[in-house]
C-alpha cells in the first residue's frame, strides 16, 4: 500500500512542475496562492488514484495484493500468503482465483507470490524465484502449491521463520515434495524431498511416492471418511472430484484422514471406479487400487523446531482445473478458517470473483509472457488455457505401461 501511495503522490508531482500536454511556450507568472491550490488539487488527486489502484488489487511488485473486501469480516486483520511455484499444475492460475475469493467473500487481506524470470513474466520452471518474499514477514496463514524449490538462503529461512511461529499450512498437491536441489552440506539439505522425505514428510506428513492413479487417465473421487463427516474443515463440503489422478500416500498416525480418494476409470465425474490391482511403493506388497482408496486429505498439528505448532492442511488434489470443483475450493477456504482458529463458516461462499478459465495442467504448459498484474481483481488473464486432452482409448481397460523412461520419471512426479 506504501509503494502505491507514493508513486501516486510522484505522478501527482511530476504533474505539477511539468503539466501534461502543456505549452512549452513563454511561461506566464503564477500567483502564489494559485500554485498553493493547484499543488493540493493534484496531490489529492494523485492520492485519489493510488487508493484506486490498491483497492484493484496492486502489483505493483512481483506479487499481487488483494485488500480485505471494505467492512467487517471474519477475516478481517488476517494476513494469507499463497505461494505459487510448479512446472505443472497452473498453481499460477488457481492460487490467485482463491486469493479473490478469501478477499472479497471472507475478508482477509491476500497476497500471492510468484516464480518470475528476471523480466517479471511469470515462469513456474524458475525454481529459485519467489517474488516478493517479504510478504511471508505478516503472512498469518500460508496455502502453497510448490514443486521442487530451491530458494536463496534468505527466502528459505524467512519461510522457515514463519513456519517456527506456529503459522498454519494449507499444503497442496506437489507440496509434498516442495523443495529439492539444494546441495550436500547446505542448510537446507534436510529439506529435498529425497532425504528421507525432506519438508513434505516431516512438515506434512508424506513426501513424493508414486502416481497411484494412471497420470491423465483416472481421475479422482473424493470419498469422506465416515467418522470425521463432523469435521470443521469438511462442513458444506459435498462431491468432491478432480481430474488429477489420486498420489500413494500414507500419512503418519498422529495425522487426522478427511478424505479418501478413489480412482475412476476416465477424467470425468461420472466415470466407474477403477478396479484393478497394484503394487506399493512401501512394501511391494499388492491391493486393489481401491483397497481401500489412498488418503487425498489430512489434517496434523507438527510441533516445529521453534516449539510452537502448526495447524497442517494437505491435499494431494490441488491443480487450477480440480479447483474448479466447488467442493474443494469450499474445503480449502474452511481449512484457512480452521488453521487461524475462526469459526468455520456452515457453507463458505466460494463463488468466482472474476472469470475463472484454467489450463488444463503439463509440464511447460503455462500461458507464456504473463505477469502478476495480469491477476488484478477485475481482470481476464490473458491468452488461452491449455485444453484437456481428448478421452484415450481404451482407458477403461485398466492399467497401460507409462511410457517414459524410469530414467525421466522425476518428471511426472
Amino acid at each position: 500500500m506504501k509503494h502505491v501511495l507514493a508513486l501516486g503522490v510522484l505522478v501527482a508531482l511530476v504533474e505539477l512542475v511539468e503539466p501534461s500536454g502543456s505549452d512549452p511556450g513563454p511561461r506566464i507568472p503564477v500567483p502564489e496562492k494559485d500554485k498553493l491550490a493547484r499543488m493540493k488539487h493534484v496531490l489529492a488527486l494523485g492520492v485519489l488514484v493510488a487508493l484506486v489502484t490498491a483497492a484493484a488489487g496492486q502489483s505493483s511488485t512481483g506479487s499481487v495484493t488483494y485488500p480485505a473486501k471494505a467492512g467487517p469480516g471474519p477475516g478481517k486483520g488476517k494476513h494469507v500468503v499463497l505461494l505459487t511455484g510448479d512446472e505443472e499444475y497452473r498453481s499460477e492460475e488457481g492460487l490467485p482465483m482463491l486469493a479473490k475469493i478469501l478477499s472479497q467473500r471472507h475478508g482477509f487481506k491476500t497476497t500471492v507470490l510468484f516464480s518470475l524470470d528476471p523480466d517479471g513474466t511469470i515462469n513456474p520452471k524458475n525454481s529459485a524465484s519467489l517474488s516478493d518474499p517479504a510478504a511471508l514477514d505478516s503472512a498469518d496463514a500460508i496455502i502453497m502449491l510448490l514443486r521442487f524449490r530451491h530458494w536463496s538462503n534468505e527466502d528459505m529461512a524467512r519461510f522457515e521463520k514463519r513456519l517456527n511461529v506456529g503459522t498454519p499450512i494449507i499444503a497442496l498437491r506437489t507440496s509434498t515434495h516442495a523443495f529439492n536441489g539444494f546441495e550436500k552440506g547446505s542448510r537446507w539439505e534436510s529439506w529435498n524431498y529425497n532425504n528421507q522425505g525432506g519438508f513434505g514428510k516431516r512438515v506434512l506428513g508424506e513426501t513424493w511416492l508414486t502416481h497411484w492413479g494412471r497420470h491423465k487417465v483416472e481421475a479422482t473421487r473424493g470419498a469422506i471418511e465416515d467418522t470425521q463427516r463432523s469435521h470443521p474443515v469438511l462442513r458444506g463440503v459435498t462431491d468432491l472430484f478432480g481430474d488429477t489422478d489420486v498420489y500413494e500416500a500414507y500419512p503418519p498416525s498422529d495425522a487426522t484422514i478427511l478424505v479418501r480418494g478413489v480412482v475412476l476409470k476416465e477424467l470425468t465425474p461420472d466415470s466407474p471406479p477403477a478396479d484393478y490391482r497394484k503394487r506399493r511403493a512401501t512394501d511391494k506388497q499388492e491391493q486393489g487400487v481401491n483397497d481401500p482408496p489412498m488418503p487425498v486429505v489430512w489434517t496434523r498439528q507438527y510441533k516445529n523446531d521453534g516449539g510452537t505448532t502448526n495447524r497442517i492442511l494437505t491435499s494431494t488434489m490441488g491443480s487450477a482445473t480440480d479447483l474448479e470443483n466447488e467442493g474443494l475450493r469450499r474445503l480449502i477456504v474452511n481449512g484457512v478458517y480452521w488453521g487461524l482458529g475462526l469459526d468455520v463458516p456452515p457453507r463458505a461462499d466460494v463463488t468466482y470473483v472474476d472469470e475463472y478459465k484454467p489450463s488444463f495442467y503439463g509440464f511447460d504448459g503455462f500461458r507464456k509472457g504473463l505477469r502478476p498484474s495480469d491477476f488484478e481483481l477485475g481482470k481476464r488473464v490473458p491468452g488461452e488455457p491449455l485444453p484437456r486432452p481428448p478421452r484415450v482409448p481404451g482407458a477403461a481397460d485398466g492399467p497401460v505401461p507409462l511410457p517414459v523412461p524410469r530414467l525421466n520419471l522425476e518428471k511426472l512426479q
